[in-house]
């Protein structure tokens, strides 16, 4: 079914300003990642998506596709992110369907509530093959194509190249790691690998035009990770405790995609650019933010109420 524009994308842009041009993301069937390719693939973009499961990957692709008459979009499921073996293939499959990969979007992850004492090394494995091995993997497979395009691309910043923009990738992280918080170890160590990845990528790949960014959302209403993370409580009083008063929107994180694959980002690299409406600064609208620190870590209690605790023990 097709979304209103306004859902996914603002009306600022151009029609037309991706033309030509081939997204390839990682996480894609994700609420957050598929209105990023939504909105490119809106402007012109033909995009290929990939995760873990098939049927809702060929499902969220072919919903994307709806964004724009004659939009190519493929769905390739059964792509672990942790192999590069795996994401090789389905960037051979890209290449060999829509010709090239323009910009990248890194949005694989995986997270859950759990205290340290609840979370098996397992588990805390988990989270970084995914998040930080994933993003490694993600940029391995997709840099000759990045390189490439960046090449065919290049920009001095006061002409716009008439090929457009290419050779760029954005890192989907967060905002966890900046002050830390309870629950959260995993992630807040993965997304600080991730990060450090991101920022590797802008200095040894800026010589070649390749321009490496970060996006690090904040509290998005109608997301599966708020879902799965804040309960009922955390949810009532973040429009409070969030500065701007209220949730972020998809369509917010999407047109932060937008500028910095546009030529408005041409000398964006190398940065973090957090879309959460001051929310870290404040910390109260986290998730878990509902069980009590300290005396919730201090009575060795079970995170309960949400879709994405663990239960594990070390």
């Amino acid at each position: 079914m097709s979304l209103p524009k306004n859902e996914y994308v603002s009306d600022v842009w151009k029609d037309g300003l991706f033309e030509k041009k081939v997204v390839f993301c990682t996480g894609g069937s994700g609420s957050i990642c598929s209105a990023q390719v939504r909105a490119l693939v809106h402007l012109g973009a033909n995009a290929c998506i990939v995760g873990r499961q098939v049927e809702k990957t060929e499902r969220v692709a072919k919903d994307i596709a709806t964004a724009r008459k004659g939009a190519k979009v493929l769905g390739i499921g059964s792509v672990d992110v942790r192999s590069v073996e795996s994401l090789q293939k389905a960037v051979e499959k890209c290449i060999s369907e829509l010709g090239r990969i323009d910009f990248v979007i890194a949005g694989a992850a995986g997270n859950f509530l759990a205290p340290i004492n609840q979370l098996s090394t397992n588990a805390f494995k988990s989270v970084m093959d995914i998040d930080v091995l994933g993003s490694y993997n993600t940029l391995k497979a997709t840099l000759p194509h990045l390189v490439k395009s960046a090449g065919n691309h290049r920009n001095d910043g006061k002409t716009a190249n008439p090929a457009g923009t290419g050779g760029r990738i954005i890192f989907i992280s967060a905002t966890i790691h900046y002050t830390t918080m309870p629950f959260q170890t995993h992630v807040s160590v993965a997304k600080a690998g991730v990060d450090a990845l991101s920022h590797s990528a802008a200095v040894e790949f800026g010589p070649r035009g390749v321009t490496s960014n970060i996006i690090a959302p904040g509290p998005i209403s109608g997301t599966e990770g708020m879902e799965r993370l804040a309960t009922k409580e955390d949810n009532a009083k973040a429009h409070k405790s969030v500065p701007l008063g209220r949730y972020g929107t998809v369509k917010e994180i999407a047109d932060a995609t937008v500028y910095l694959f546009s030529d408005a980002g041409n000398f964006v690299n190398g940065q973090a650019l957090v879309v959460d409406g001051a929310a870290w600064r404040t910390h109260s609208s986290n998730p878990g933010s509902s069980f009590p620190y300290p005396d919730f870590l201090l009575n060795d209690e079970v995170v309960t109420g949400v879709k994405g605790g663990k239960n594990s023990k070390l």
